[in-house]
């Protein structure tokens, strides 16, 4: 049996326990020195430097009804699957065109 992923977005996290409301009120009280980072080791210059920004970012995607000539939609489709990735992609190539 498949168990379902929990997804949570800001609108959805449950809600803090007491304890973890403690937890943090006790971190947010201690002063920086006294916080044991030794497993987190800082960055250094020459990291950012080849750091890629939203690497990982992913777009939220949305569903929407568009009507688009036939013509059209028979040249993507005709370029094999991914037809509606094509037309992301063609879409955000002219929004950030736009935007420069």
């Amino acid at each position: 049996m498949k168990k379902k992923m929990a997804s949570y977005t800001l609108d959805n996290l449950p809600p803090l326990t007491q304890a973890q409301h403690d937890d943090l009120a006790r971190l947010a009280a201690m002063p920086d020195e006294q916080i044991d980072t030794s497993d987190i080791p800082e960055l250094t210059d020459e990291q950012f430097k080849n750091a890629d920004r939203g690497r990982f970012y992913r777009p939220i995607k949305r569903q929407i009804t568009a009507r688009v000539d036939a013509d059209v939609l028979e040249w993507l489709q005709s370029q094999g699957k991914g037809y509606q990735s094509r037309i992301n992609a063609i879409l955000r190539r002219e929004m950030l065109a736009s935007l420069k």
